[in-house]
């Protein structure tokens, strides 16, 4: 090799062997070992050493993996077909299991995401999947959790992202939400009529209890009327304010 002797030249494919076997893994990683066919303990972080022709590394990432779920067609219970995609945050928790048990673990994963994702929006119905999106991401996670723990693998979250309503339902919804409003409104108006009427009982009751309050009442009105800047004022004078004069003049 390159005019060296036959001694040199194999000490150097040593060397070159040796150094080969030298690999540094960060502090997120992990390296599976296989010696001779037969996995042993993943070694790492920092500077491991991997024995050259005899043993071979699988780097693994520990970090927490974020996989898009691509949309799904649902048909709900109520059958209402609507596409519903989502979000999964995954990590691998055991590098040996993660390689041994799945041949590819990210692919499995994704695999396994969609079809849970199809089946759990499957069985519910439509307001279920509007209003209750945390109790379906629990069950979503939940499942996905108990079938990748097998695979040395972690199930962190899962969210739903959109659900694709089709144009007719989201009219229909509309005119119910719209229907609600005016339901509401009617409720309210109602409401504040209701509460009108009690206390305008209440003030007659008082009235006729004290009949004198009439009068201050009706003198108070003329204050109200006579702040206003009118040309012209016209106002009823109740027969109870002259009987006393009626009275005078019968005497």
């Amino acid at each position: 090799m390159f005019g060296l002797g036959p001694v040199a030249t194999v000490l150097v494919i040593v060397v070159i062997l040796v150094i080969s076997g030298v690999k540094i893994l960060k502090e997120y990683e992990r390296g599976v070992i296989f010696r001779l066919g037969r996995m042993v303990e993943a070694r790492g972080p920092g500077i491991i050493y991997v024995i050259p022709l005899i043993e071979k590394m699988v780097r693994i990432d520990l970090r927490t993996v974020t996989m898009d779920i691509p949309p799904q067609d649902v048909i709900t219970r109520d059958n209402v077909s609507v596409k519903v995609n989502a979000v999964l945050y995954f990590r691998v928790l055991d590098p040996n299991r993660a390689i041994r048990e799945v041949e590819n673990y990210l692919y499995a994963t994704s695999q396994l995401a969609q079809v849970t994702l199809r089946s759990v929006c499957g069985q519910g119905e439509l307001d279920d999947l509007l209003s209750a999106r945390e109790k379906i991401n629990s069950r979503i996670q939940e499942i996905l959790d108990a079938q990748t723990d097998p695979w040395g693998i972690k199930v962190v979250l899962v969210e739903l992202k959109h659900i694709d309503l089709p144009q007719e339902m989201q009219r229909a919804m509309a005119k119910q939400a719209e229907a609600e409003r005016e339901r509401r409104a009617k409720v309210i108006h109602a409401d504040g009529e209701f509460q009108a009427s009690q206390k305008l009982a209440d003030a007659a009751e008082v009235i006729s209890k004290h009949p004198i309050a009439l009068q201050l009442r009706f003198l108070q009105s003329l204050v109200e009327v006579a702040s206003e800047k009118n040309s012209t004022t016209i106002f009823p004078v109740p027969i109870d304010l002259l009987t006393p004069f009626l009275k005078k003049s019968e005497t």
